[in-house]
């Protein structure tokens, strides 16, 4: 997500970073740059005027141009007002009632049952005892498709009989919620357009029902300004408190984020990416500002590796590092390991210094250059991952055969294992490797 725009003002902070005094016309200039990207990233253009005025009255108002290392300033600058549009907090959930309704709203389309099903796991991880609801009765196998979808992720999934009205249906769910014991019940609702009278009708009523603590807004981040519309309307109506912005990793310019916040007044609580049921992140202002600053994300990538790293399983592989007694079978569990935390372009995007390698890094996976280095591994024996030194060419060809790959992909992984070795063993003498030299070997560079 923020391809676009995070290259666009990387490349326009760089240029200030590097300088040592700034003029008024060096400002003039990295602000309408810093104008154009906005706009071209799809964010509201009221947005965009007051962001960059907001930038320049405080760069003037203070001695920052002649001050100490006032390119340094004035990219702080860019990311204080980034965080202020996005929202300066996060938005938490409230869900101090037993049991507590979570109502999921939006148009058909925005990825409203998915993200049911990604928030159920993600409060299951929380502590929480979560109930779905599946309240949508006008979409063909909207049901079926929320059944299956607790089924997978192992949370129970409330349902009534074809004909029941979903205001009846989100009545009994709130009630099975009680006797069972959950203490958050996620209600599914059918899309429907904001224009709809009728149907937001019905919405009105099922709320004034069950009285939610958070009624959640899914919007489609591909909309672009045209989420700010729906997201208006849908608020003009219902007492909305939090938006779950979808599709995330599908809009490389990221507008609707930039925009919605500022031009609605609505935190973002969520950012839903892929199909995954663990692709729902909070939504931070700060962390996310970094990120397309390209500063990194360090917090959301230790969060991130908490959660899916086995840590003893961590700590014997980096032992094994530091002894230099890394093997190939190491490297296909870290591939795994990797492949669990979720798409590598967003996790090199949260890595200091490496977000430019992002883009290289997602093309790699997307090329299936990942998934031929697991075949390799996959097509060999255990003894040789363990000592790929006896690999030679008879048994490079079997590997070969086995896997699907030519046996100059063998050879060039082999190659990449021997430099990885000796960067691990770099490592293990106290010196330190360039920045990329691991990547550049996972990736063929």
């Amino acid at each position: 997500m923020f391809e676009s725009l995070s290259a666009r003002l990387q490349g326009i902070t760089e240029r200030l970073r590097g300088k040592a005094r700034i003029t008024e016309a060096d400002l003039d200039v990295a602000l309408r740059e810093i104008r154009l990207a906005l706009l071209e990233a799809d964010v509201n253009f009221k947005v965009v005027k007051e962001f960059v005025a907001r930038v320049r009255e405080r760069a003037m108002g203070t001695d920052l141009l002649t001050g100490l290392n006032p390119g340094q300033q004035i990219v702080k600058l860019v990311h204080d007002q980034l965080v202020e549009v996005l929202g300066a907090k996060r938005h938490h959930l409230t869900l101090d009632a037993r049991p507590s309704v979570v109502m999921m709203v939006g148009l058909q389309g925005a990825g409203k049952t998915t993200t049911a099903a990604k928030l159920a796991v993600r409060l299951r991880k929380d502590g929480r005892k979560p109930l779905l609801v599946a309240a949508d009765v006008y979409r063909p196998a909207a049901v079926d498709q929320l059944v299956q979808l607790g089924d997978q992720i192992g949370v129970e999934v409330h349902t009534r009989p074809v004909g029941t009205p979903a205001l009846e249906i989100a009545r009994s769910g709130l009630e099975a919620a009680r006797q069972g014991g959950r203490d958050v019940m996620i209600l599914d609702t059918a899309g429907r357009l904001h224009v709809d009278e009728a149907m937001m009708d019905e919405l009105v009523r099922i709320a004034g029902v069950l009285t939610p603590s958070e009624t959640l807004l899914v919007v489609d981040a591909m909309t672009g300004q045209e989420s700010v519309r729906v997201a208006e309307a849908f608020h003009a109506r219902l007492p909305v408190t939090g938006l779950v912005l979808t599709k995330m990793d599908g809009d490389a310019r990221g507008g609707a984020a930039l925009s919605i916040r500022s031009a609605t007044g609505l935190p973002v609580a969520f950012l839903g990416t892929g199909e995954r049921t663990d692709g729902l992140e909070p939504f931070h202002p700060d962390r996310l500002a970094q990120r397309i600053l390209g500063m990194g994300d360090i917090l959301s990538f230790v969060e991130r590796v908490q959660e899916n790293v086995d840590s003893e399983e961590a700590e014997k592989t980096a032992q094994r590092m530091m002894e230099n007694r890394f093997t190939l079978e190491d490297f296909r569990s870290q591939l795994t390991q990797i492949k669990k935390m979720g798409p590598i372009g967003q996790l090199m995007g949260m890595i200091p210094g490496a977000s430019q390698m992002a883009g290289a890094a997602q093309e790699a996976v997307d090329s299936g250059q990942m998934k031929r280095i697991e075949a390799i591994i996959d097509s060999m024996t255990p003894e040789e991952r363990r000592r790929p030194d006896i690999i030679k060419a008879s048994r490079r060809r079997r590997i070969a055969l086995g896997s699907g790959t030519a046996t100059a992909d063998v050879n060039r992984l082999l190659k990449q294992f021997v430099e990885m070795q000796k960067l691990m063993k770099m490592f293990s003498g106290g010196k330190l490797p360039r920045m990329g030299g691991g990547l550049g070997a996972l990736l063929g560079r």
